[in-house]
């Protein structure tokens, strides 16, 4: 009896938490240092940012698509917690129209951790738009209890523990 409490438990915890691996490499940025208040203000909600090193963005985490923006520039990511990702390729990308963004998902599509979502132009981005830092912010915070940020400086795609989500 008491193996099936403490085991109901872990498996609840699992349930709720899930773990987001660094979708690009490069630096790790405190969210509140992002040179644009809708995000260093936190008002899509908390995260973490990278500035890229590549142009390439995976999946943080098996999830469901559920919006991939026409200009491509940004992606929804629902995981099976019910947290909801937004990954937002570089600041006022959205100007670009698409330019240099090519997406490999579309909405309803369902991802496995590591596949690619998104390939951009780093060059065209630094050209066109005001930055290539790429916000990884969790929408849906007020279904949020916590979440744990990596302590790194520097993240690997598809290897570095990047984000811990837990869901109340």
């Amino acid at each position: 009896m008491l193996r099936n409490l403490f085991g109901k438990k872990d498996k609840d915890k699992e349930e709720k938490e899930i773990v987001l691996f660094a979708p690009v490499s490069g630096k790790v940025i405190p969210l509140e240092e992002v040179n644009d208040p809708v995000f260093s203000e936190k008002m899509m909600g908390d995260g973490l940012a990278v500035d890229p090193d590549e142009g390439e963005v995976r999946a943080p985490c098996d999830a469901a698509v559920i919006q991939v923006f026409p200009t491509k520039h940004a992606i929804g990511l629902k995981t099976k917690n019910g947290a909801e990702i937004l990954i937002h390729i570089g600041l006022d990308t959205v100007n670009m129209k698409g330019e240099g963004f090519e997406a490999y998902v579309k909405e309803g599509d369902t991802v496995k951790r590591g596949q690619k979502l998104v390939s951009f132009d780093t060059s065209l981005i630094r050209e066109k738009a005001a930055s290539t830092v790429i916000p990884i912010i969790i929408t849906n915070g007020e279904l949020v209890q916590n979440i744990e940020k990596t302590s790194q400086s520097a993240a690997v795609s598809n290897e570095t523990s990047f984000l811990t989500v837990t869901m109340k």
